[in-house]
C-alpha cells in the first residue's frame, strides 16, 4: 500500500490555510492557527493519533475564532478523506475511552464514507484561552463531515472544561488511530463492496 500523505490548501476571504497530514507518522505536529488553546488541542490530536500534522492558518481573528476553527477542521477532514483513498485494508472502526484526571470521554468512529457527527461535550465556560467553547464541538462536527465519517464524542464525566476538552481530543485521536490502521486486508471493509 502506498503512502497516506496529503497536503492541501484552503483560501477564502476569511482564512488562508495549508495542511499536510501523514496518517502513518509518529505524532509530530507543527501547528500555528493564532489560537493558542486550539494549537494545543491539534497538537494533542496529532500526538495521540500518531499522525504527522503541519498546519498553518491565517484567519480573520479580528472578527472571532469561528472561521479559523471551522476552516481548519474542514481542511483536516479533507486531508484525512484524501489520504484514505478508497479505504481498502483499513480497520474502519475505532473506539476509545480516555480519562484526564476527573474527566472521561468516549469517542467512537466509523470511517464509513457517510458523515454523521454526534457530539456532546457539555462544556460550561465561554472560552478556553482564545478558543470559544462552542467551536470545540463544531470542530469535531466539521472534521466528521469533511472526512466522511460517523463520529460520536461524549464527555461522560468531568468538572474542568480544559480537562473535558483535552480528553475529547485525545479520545478522538485514539479512535482515529485504530480506525485508519491497516489491518492486513486488501478489500474495502464493507459488505457493500464500497464505503460511502
Amino acid at each position: 500500500m502506498g503512502k497516506r500523505v496529503v497536503e492541501l490548501t484552503r483560501t477564502t476571504k476569511e482564512t488562508d490555510i495549508n495542511c499536510r497530514l501523514n496518517l502513518d507518522g509518529s505524532g509530530v505536529a507543527d501547528v500555528d492557527t493564532g489560537i493558542g488553546f486550539f494549537d494545543h488541542m491539534l497538537t494533542t490530536l496529532a500526538k495521540h493519533a500518531r499522525f504527522d500534522l503541519r498546519l498553518s492558518c491565517k484567519g480573520d481573528l479580528s472578527v472571532d475564532d469561528h472561521h479559523s476553527v471551522e476552516d481548519c477542521a474542514l481542511l483536516i477532514g479533507n486531508c484525512l478523506d484524501d489520504a484514505l483513498g478508497e479505504r481498502e485494508g483499513i480497520a474502519r472502526f475505532g473506539c476509545a475511552h480516555v480519562p484526564l484526571d476527573e474527566a472521561l470521554c468516549r469517542a467512537v468512529v466509523d470511517l464509513s464514507g457517510r458523515p454523521y457527527p454526534v457530539v456532546d461535550l457539555s462544556l460550561t465556560r465561554e472560552r478556553l484561552g482564545g478558543l470559544s467553547c462552542e467551536n470545540i464541538p463544531h470542530f469535531f462536527e466539521s472534521v466528521a463531515i469533511a472526512g466522511r465519517m460517523a463520529l460520536h464524542v461524549d464527555v461522560l464525566k468531568g468538572r474542568n472544561d480544559h480537562h473535558r476538552s483535552e480528553a475529547s481530543f485525545k479520545a478522538v485521536a485514539v479512535a482515529l488511530r485504530q480506525a485508519v490502521a491497516r489491518d492486513g486486508g486488501s478489500s474495502v471493509p464493507s459488505t457493500k463492496g464500497k464505503l460511502g
